[in-house]
Formats: C-alpha cells, structure tokens, sequence
C-alpha cells in the first residue's frame, strides 16, 4: 500500500486549514492509500511551527509520495518538505490528481 504523506500550507489560514487537510486525507484514505496527516501528527494548534515541522519531516521521510495540496506555494513548510521529498526519491503528486 501506498503511503502518503499530505503537505499543504497552514500557518495564516483559517483553522489552520485543518478542515483542507482532514478532508484530503479522508478522500485519500478511501481510496486505499495509507495517509499521514501532519494535523494528526500535531494536532495542538499552539505548538510551535519548529516542533510541527521537525516532528512532520520524520514522518514524511517514512513514506512513498508527497501529495501537494492547492496553495502549497504559500507554505515555508511545504516547500522544505517537497525539496526533501525531491532529494531523498520520494514521489512528488499534486493531490488533487491522485486517484485510485
């Protein structure tokens, strides 16, 4: 089974766009992908963004795709995690475009 890890832009959003990543991770998950959500990695939204980020990139590097939400480009965060995911080979997805 595929495992993939949901990278996406949080800090300034509303909700710390969990409802955005609860809802690809339930979508990917029914689609039987094994799905690591880094709101579920850190659920506490007043955990600092080093912690988050330290704790999400060890997860991201146990899995086989990293899956780009829309406005990925606004995110500090998500853009360490696809240059990560680039350099140590793993597959690099827009999410929106991942099916069965």
């Amino acid at each position: 089974m595929t495992r993939i890890y949901i990278s996406g832009a949080m800090t300034g959003k509303p909700d710390l766009n969990f409802p955005l990543f609860n809802a690809e991770a339930a979508r990917l998950r029914s689609l039987g992908y094994d799905v690591v959500n880094p709101v579920e990695i850190c659920p506490d939204p007043t955990a600092t963004w080093h912690d988050c980020l330290k704790a999400d990139i060890k997860a991201l590097l146990d899995c086989d795709a990293l899956a780009l939400l829309d406005g990925w480009m606004d995110s500090q965060g998500a853009h360490l995690e696809l240059n990560i995911a680039h350099r140590v080979g793993i597959l690099i997805l827009m999410a929106a475009e991942v099916t069965a």
